[in-house]
């Protein structure tokens, strides 16, 4: 089947669709619209790099630039966590970034060595793709669940003392807590995978359709990647919860950060 390609003539007229959000979000005063538009300025660039670089990535088909590249968007991920959430970096940033790379390797070695099995385990194709998706949705699961965490520590400081006074250790102290940022941080992905291809189509599978693939081909895609960006995630929250709550607390209990 063949792909049709969008002209850059067209690609501007697809790029007017803006224009409708931005005129709603400047007639009702929300300011967003600079942001709006520098946020697709910034994706529009970024993606045609992405795009330019992906080319040299997949005719090289290196392993270890590969493994760079993922330890890069690691790196970048855990800075926009700290960032977003407002943590010590310097305190968190080398602990984050392991805990997302523990849970992207881990996931990548039983999905591409296990399910996929291409010819090549890191191979450019699969590996740089799926681990791009797994990152990003990991991203997302932790600011979400570092905010909720951290926040339900603040705002309920006595219940976690209390606890502490009554026996606990700190890891039993901290559940009600975890068990809170779990809940806010999935409910959203268990939710939309409730109703996915009943609602909408997913992103992974339109666009192995409009690509070409069979559709019976792109739903067994999608499927597989959902769940494993929803173990990732999980790993990786868990990870990362884990060592905020060693670092976040001296051993008498007392908020460090």
């Amino acid at each position: 089947m063949e792909i049709i390609d969008i002209d850059f003539l067209h690609f501007g007229l697809g790029l007017l669709l803006l224009l409708i959000p931005a005129f709603f979000l400047a007639y009702f005063k929300t300011e967003l619209v600079k942001s709006t538009l520098i946020a697709a300025a910034r994706m529009i660039v970024q993606l045609f790099l992405i795009g330019f670089y992906l080319g040299y990535l997949f005719e090289w088909n290196n392993i270890w630039i590969n493994l760079t590249w993922i330890i890069v968007m690691s790196g970048v991920a855990s800075y926009t966590v700290l960032k977003r959430t407002q943590l010590p970096f310097k305190q968190l940033f080398i602990p984050v970034s392991g805990a997302l790379l523990c849970s992207i390797f881990t996931i990548d070695f039983y999905f591409l060595g296990w399910v996929v099995q291409p010819e090549q385990l890191f191979e450019t194709r699969y590996f740089i793709p799926i681990s791009g998706m797994i990152l990003g949705n990991m991203l997302s699961a932790n600011v979400i669940a570092l905010n909720s965490f951290y926040g339900s520590i603040r705002r309920d400081e006595l219940l976690f003392r209390y606890r502490l006074g009554n026996g606990a250790t700190q890891h039993e102290a901290c559940i009600p807590f975890i068990r809170e940022a779990l809940k806010q941080s999935f409910s959203p992905t268990i939710a939309s995978m409730s109703v996915m291809g009943l609602i909408a189509l997913p992103g992974t599978m339109t666009g192995q359709i409009l690509g070409g693939s069979a559709p019976d081909v792109a739903i067994k895609y999608q499927i597989m990647i959902m769940i494993t960006i929803f173990a990732s995630s999980l790993i990786s929250v868990l990870i990362t919860l884990w060592v905020f709550y060693r670092r976040a607390f001296d051993k008498f209990g007392n908020r460090k950060c």
